[in-house]
């Protein structure tokens, strides 16, 4: 492979105009002659650039309200012809050489997504002759540099000027990968959309066929064990609030087990509109509280489980000061530091623990809409759990309602259950949480978890609030609870046993809401 191959000869052909008249003015001013379709053509004229319309060079006017314009030998022999190989039979049909393709497709992911499209429009938008050109000049790197995204023109116009108008074989294999995966990714968002139509014109939430898009953002050290490979990979268009929009600001590489550690913190904490802060260990939260500043939710948090934080993620849904990033790291180990903004004193203050790994990641309301998980040859998929449930949902089914500060403390304690592995019970009081049982087989079991954890870090349970992820099956949750010393419980229901349990909470004197929806995490 030749590495420097000058640009002669560019085709452009693009629906996001971003740049483009910059693009064309710099290529212009290389020597580089034009070579475009419709309205880029257009384009490119009326800002007083010499342009060459495709349908002069194929001798074919475009047809078909535009379908049929760039299909022709003419073109892609420009595109596909190797240099020394095929110079012969080009030059025997009239075939010019193409260097440099210049394309972005139709825009069917947004036409799409748009509740307002018409199915005629969205399959208007199925570009036919673009991804073939991308494929085309992705094919022939050898001799052809490709560009996809107005993103990519900056660096292509200053490897152009130091080179002297040509671009190295680096740069063209770079952009032909990166030609591959648009093509890859747009061809997939049609097919799950065509996949997703049933017969009645309806749309399915699934469709027939998934083709999920990811782009590596880092390998890891590894899995969740040394003997495993690991790497983590983004969505192609990352969601605002979500982890993937993280910066790493300083500390060791991340492993897979913090990344999915740093998913659950930071998800749990930004349900929260007071600061707060939530300490994870082993995807299970061990600590959570809202309060006053972030040294108070903070201390709270760390009360819950001191043995279990040591060693923990820790996030957080406000800047992050000093005092406290000083009080953390004096008092334990920490594997990784969210929060959406940082003093410059706490990050100061970070670098005396220089493997600590601190990750900003800014609010936003992104939520993903699937979950997925693999099994044994197979993907299950699922809409993921975004629900949340208001307080003007809660049914009081016990003959005693919650006190006021016992509905706070009740929907505190519901929001944390939703992120604690199933069979999960939370104990909660004055906006902290006071016992956390997780992940346990039996639900009566978590509640013994929950109390035990309690009574070692030296927290009174009686008085607290119970929150339960999914139904008592039986009345043995309400009595261990009532034992404990639980004023308040806030669960599904659904239990064919509700009535056997709701007089178990009235023979206690215990407070009973059912929410109606249940939050199990596997």
């Amino acid at each position: 492979m030749t590495d420097l191959v000058p640009v002669r000869r560019a085709l452009l052909s693009v629906s996001d105009k971003t740049g483009l008249i910059d693009l064309a003015s710099a290529l212009t001013a290389h020597g580089v002659q034009l070579l475009s379709t419709g309205g880029t053509a257009k384009a490119i004229r009326e800002a007083g650039l010499a342009v060459t319309d495709v349908s002069e060079a194929t001798g074919f006017p475009e047809m078909m309200d535009g379908r049929v314009k760039t299909l022709h030998p003419i073109i892609h022999g420009g595109l596909l012809g190797r240099a020394g190989i095929d110079d012969a039979v080009m030059a025997e049909h009239g075939i010019d050489a193409i260097d440099l393709l210049v394309l972005n497709l139709y825009p069917f992911e947004r036409v799409s997504a748009d509740p307002d499209s018409s199915m005629d429009d969205i399959i208007e938008n199925i570009d036919i002759g673009g991804p073939a050109m991308l494929r085309s000049a992705a094919k022939n790197h050898a001799r052809v540099a490709v560009a996809t995204d107005p993103a990519q023109y900056a660096a292509l116009l200053g490897e152009l000027a130091d080179n002297n108008g040509a671009l190295s074989a680096k740069t063209r294999f770079a952009l032909s990968v990166a030609a591959f995966n648009r093509v890859a990714a747009y061809d997939a968002c049609i097919s799950n959309y065509l996949s997703s139509i049933s017969e009645d014109g309806t749309r399915a939430v699934f469709p027939a066929q998934e083709n999920s898009h990811f782009i590596k953002m880092m390998d890891l050290r590894y899995g969740e064990n040394p003997h495993q490979q690991g790497a983590f990979y983004r969505d192609a268009d990352p969601l605002p609030g979500t982890l993937a929009t993280f910066t790493q600001l300083q500390g060791k590489e991340l492993s897979y087990n913090n990344l999915a550690d740093a998913d659950a913190a930071w998800e749990c904490v930004r349900q929260f509109d007071a600061p707060a802060c939530v300490i994870v260990k082993h995807a299970n939260p061990c600590g959570v509280a809202v309060a006053a500043s972030n040294a108070d939710a903070y201390e709270a948090a760390f009360a819950t489980d001191p043995t279990s934080a040591f060693g923990g993620i820790l996030a957080f849904n406000d800047t992050l000061d000093e005092a406290t990033a000083k009080a953390i790291l004096d008092r334990q180990f920490v594997e990784v530091l969210i929060a959406p903004d940082y003093e410059q004193g706490a990050l100061d203050y970070c670098t005396k623990k220089a493997n600590v790994r601190v990750l900003k990641i800014p609010h936003g309301d992104g939520r993903n809409r699937f979950d997925l998980k693999r099994i044994g040859s197979g993907l299950l998929m699922q809409s993921a759990d975004n629900r949340q449930v208001g307080r003007n949902e809660l049914t009081v089914v016990s003959t005693l309602a919650p006190t006021a500060a016992q509905l706070d403390d009740l929907m505190f304690a519901w929001q944390i259950a939703k992120y604690v592995k199933s069979n999960a019970i939370v104990y909660a009081r004055d906006l902290r949480s006071i016992g956390i049982g997780a992940g346990q087989m039996s639900r009566v079991v978590s509640a013994k978890i929950a109390g035990l954890k309690a009574e070692e870090a030296g927290l009174s349970v009686p008085g607290s609030v119970m929150a339960s992820d999914a139904f008592f099956p039986f009345r043995d949750g309400i009595d261990a609870a009532a034992a404990a010393g639980i004023k308040a419980v806030i669960q599904p229901g659904g239990s064919m046993r509700d009535k056997e349990v709701i007089a178990a909470a009235d023979e206690h004197g215990i407070a009973m809401v059912f929410t109606g929806v249940r939050h199990f995490r596997h």
